[in-house]
C-alpha cells in the first residue's frame, strides 16, 4: 500500500492535531512580535529552554528595538553569552532593532521579502514570525521539521536542505495548517520520535507512514 503525498499529508496533521491540540510554539515570546523576533535569533544552535530564560533578563533591560538599538554591544553580549554565538547574534540583534526602526517604525514588518532584511533572519525565523504573529502560511523548516519529513516520507530520508523540505511540505499540507503543523512535529519530536532514541513501540504512525515508508524503502534506516 502507498499513500499518496495528499493522503500522507492529511494522516500526519490529524494525528498530531489529535495529539497535540494546543500547538504552542516554545518560545514564551507573550504575544510581543519584537520578543519573538529577538527570541527567534538566539534559539539558533540553542535550547529554547535556554532562550527562554536568557530572555528574561535581556527583555527586563531591552525591552524594545529602540532600547536595544541604542545599547552598548558588549552589553547585549553579555546579556545572551549563555545563548552561545553571542558576538554575532548581539551584532545581528542590534542592527535588526536598528533597521526596524529606520525603515519599519520599529515594529516588526509580515512580509516575507522584508523579514529577510533584518540581519540573522533567514526563511526559518520568517515564516515562523509570519505564522504565529500574522497568521500566514508557512513551514518552518527547522532540525525537527527536517529530520521529521524525512522519517514520514516527506522527502528522501537523506535530504537535510531546509529550503526543499519547506517547498515538499508547503506543496502537501494545508496553508490554515502550516505553522500550527510545524509546531506539533516539534512537540512530537522531542516528546516521542527523538533523533537518538525514538520511542517506535510509542508511535502514532508506527503502522501507518512509518510502515509504509519502511516497505517502500528498506535499505533506509530510521
Amino acid at each position: 500500500m502507498k499513500y499518496t503525498d495528499q493522503e500522507r499529508a492529511a494522516e500526519a496533521v490529524a494525528v498530531l492535531k489529535k495529539r497535540y491540540p494546543a500547538a504552542e510554539c516554545a518560545l514564551r515570546w507573550q504575544g510581543d512580535p519584537w520578543r519573538l523576533l529577538v527570541m527567534a535569533i538566539l534559539s539558533a544552535q540553542c535550547t529554547d529552554a535556554r532562550v527562554n530564560l536568557v530572555s528574561e533578563t535581556l527583555f527586563a533591560h531591552y525591552p524594545d528595538a529602540a532600547s536595544l538599538a541604542a545599547a552598548p554591544a558588549a552589553a547585549i553580549e553579555n546579556e545572551i553569552r549563555p545563548c552561545g554565538f553571542y558576538h554575532t547574534k548581539a551584532a545581528s540583534l542590534r542592527a535588526t532593532a536598528i533597521l526596524l526602526l529606520e525603515d519599519y517604525g520599529g515594529t516588526v514588518p509580515s512580509d516575507m521579502d522584508a523579514l529577510l532584511t533584518l540581519p540573522g533572519v533567514g526563511r526559518k525565523i520568517a515564516n515562523l514570525i509570519r505564522g504565529d504573529v500574522f497568521g500566514l502560511p508557512g513551514i518552518v523548516a527547522d532540525t525537527h521539521c527536517i529530520r521529521l519529513s524525512g522519517r514520514l516520507g516527506f522527502v528522501p530520508a537523506a535530504e537535510k536542505n531546509p529550503q526543499k523540505v519547506e517547498r515538499a511540505l508547503t506543496a502537501v499540507i494545508p496553508p490554515e495548517e502550516q505553522s500550527d503543523f510545524c509546531h506539533r512535529l516539534v512537540m512530537f519530536g522531542r516528546e516521542i520520535c527523538s533523533a537518538r532514541s525514538p520511542r517506535c513501540g510509542e508511535c502514532p504512525f508506527r503502522d501507518t507512514l512509518c510502515a509504509i515508508k519502511a516497505e517502500n524503502h528498506p535499505d533506509e534506516k530510521r
